[in-house]
């Protein structure tokens, strides 16, 4: 390797797919001790580009190279062999074993062919001491909170001696103390000289913790920034998505009808006191509260995913028990859930089956045979209708990108016959270009006359999309705010614990 190279090299890497040209040609350098940022819209090329460091895809031209050798990965064995290591927003983990068996998993210190306890024990305390982390070896890894289990999965990677350590969305699920966190264990890898590849969404976070950038756009490298200072957030932006989105909400007010949702004294599972709430036809309603503030739980509660203990609920003024979410479903309520990978889609099935699932049955003959010619009617429709990204009908919902599978779950419900949208996370994981696709969508769909609630813990998405905010704190609604009124101290204010003591006092 000449000693001006970058340690880890994508050089001309391409990828396609049947119908698909995900990756053209793409080239740039991660040097020792350096943390690169890679971003672009969904559906730019950067998880494929993962995939192929990881070895779970190989690039169909082009080369990785490594302190100079070219490697092309069949495996995320041979990648991890050869010292890279990607972390997934979904970790590779076995919840049922212990955190020192994760750790040494595949390599297990025996003695006379039995696993060697004890040291097993003290390599794992070991490893995890030098990520400053204070964890029982013996815990279950599957009754770890997620940050815990993202240190675990860092772990087992430098334990296998990984030089280079790719992040795909490691901040999505975490708080903002665990955040910094995080950084923290990443600016420690970052002077121990190892190579970090950074993912995320979240732009704000480059500034904190990157050293420079590079962007992708349709498959294509559009820029590598080498380093940050000077840099705007809205540069970043007009160099993903190609266009100026300076203003990504394009908030305007609207009339608001008659309610659309009335919920009177709620309670259940997760919420701490009854709550109460109503939102109008035409009104877009947040929902903002610190991470195990309650806001997911209160929609399910509306959607009848959780059994109600106590209340009543209005549906555009008719009186509805919600005992399942069929119940919600049938009263025109659907949710679209925090976790739609795991609850919102099937992703072994196609984009057409996912968004028919719901109102096949109304058309369906006798309710047993599928209507085919509707289906695919319905589907093209659909997708057109919400401009989802898809090669075809039949493209399985995993092969495409987050905002097109958010879009996906909308389609299902706007399918049927829709009167509440309950939106949990709508944008988590979603580029900017992408959310702003989605805002125009939730727009549309209250200005036609739908009662909206969107749960989020991105403040200024929120203020910036809501009509009214209802503010949570430990499972209660501590304060509603109005749009004109509410800024991000206000918010915060009734969101944090110190407000209630201060309030108390």
């Amino acid at each position: 390797m000449q000693q001006d190279e970058p340690y880890l090299q994508f050089a001309g890497i391409s990828k396609s797919f049947p119908g698909v040209q995900a990756l053209t040609d793409v080239s740039f350098g991660v040097g020792d001790g350096r943390v690169h940022a890679l971003i672009g819209e969904n559906g730019a090329g950067k998880s494929t580009l993962l995939k192929i460091l990881s070895g779970a895809y190989t690039p169909t031209a082009g080369t990785v190279r490594l302190g100079g050798a070219d490697r092309v990965f069949h495996s995320a064995a041979e990648a991890l062999a050869a010292g890279v290591a990607v972390i997934y927003q979904e970790l590779h983990l076995a919840p049922e074993m212990t955190v020192a068996e994760n750790l040494s998993l595949g390599h297990l210190p025996s003695r006379f062919g039995v696993v060697d306890k004890r040291r097993l024990r003290s390599n794992a305390l070991r490893q995890l001491a030098l990520l400053g982390e204070d964890l029982d070896p013996n815990a279950k890894v599957g009754r770890l909170p997620l940050a815990q289990r993202q240190m675990v999965e860092i772990a087992k990677a430098l334990t296998r001696g990984a030089k280079v350590i790719a992040f795909d969305e490691p901040t999505s699920s975490l708080s903002s103390r665990e955040v910094q966190k995080l950084f923290a264990v990443i600016r420690d890898l970052k002077a121990r000289g190892h190579v970090i590849l950074y993912v995320s969404h979240r732009l704000e976070e480059l500034f904190q913790i990157c050293d420079e950038v590079t962007v992708l756009r349709d498959g294509m490298r559009v820029e590598t920034v080498d380093s940050l200072e000077g840099v705007t957030r809205d540069v970043l932006v007009n160099r993903m998505v190609g266009r100026d989105l300076r203003n990504v909400y394009n908030y305007a007010p609207r009339p608001h009808g008659a309610p659309a949702l009335d919920v009177v004294g709620l309670a259940g599972p997760g919420v701490a006191e009854p709550a109460t709430l109503t939102v109008a036809q035409g009104e877009i309603l947040g929902l903002f509260g610190l991470v195990g503030a309650g806001r997911t739980e209160l929609l399910r509660l509306i959607f009848g995913a959780v059994p109600m203990t106590a209340g009543a609920v209005k549906v555009w003024g008719r009186p509805v028990h919600l005992r399942a979410p069929r119940d919600a479903i049938r009263a025109g309520v659907m949710l679209c859930p925090e976790d739609r990978k795991k609850e919102g889609v099937i992703p072994i099935r196609s984009v057409q089956e996912n968004l028919n699932l719901s109102a096949r049955r109304t058309h369906s003959p006798l309710g047993f045979f599928i209507n085919e010619r509707w289906e695919r009617s319905n589907a093209n429709a659909q997708v057109d209708k919400l401009a989802i990204r898809t090669p075809s009908l039949q493209q399985l919902v995993l092969h495409l990108s987050g905002g097109n599978q958010q879009k996906v779950i909308l389609a299902r419900w706007l399918s049927g016959a829709l009167k509440v949208l309950l939106l949990d996370e709508p944008t988590r994981g979603i580029d900017v270009g992408a959310k702003s696709e989605l805002y125009s969508i939730i727009y549309t769909l209250a200005s036609q006359g739908l009662g909206v609630i969107v749960a989020s813990s991105d403040l200024p998405e929120v203020l910036g999309l809501a009509d009214r905010i209802l503010v949570m704190r430990d499972g209660r609604i501590a304060g509603s705010l109005t749009h004109e009124e509410a800024t991000e101290e206000q918010a915060l204010r009734l969101a944090l614990p110190e407000f209630a003591l201060e309030n108390a006092a």
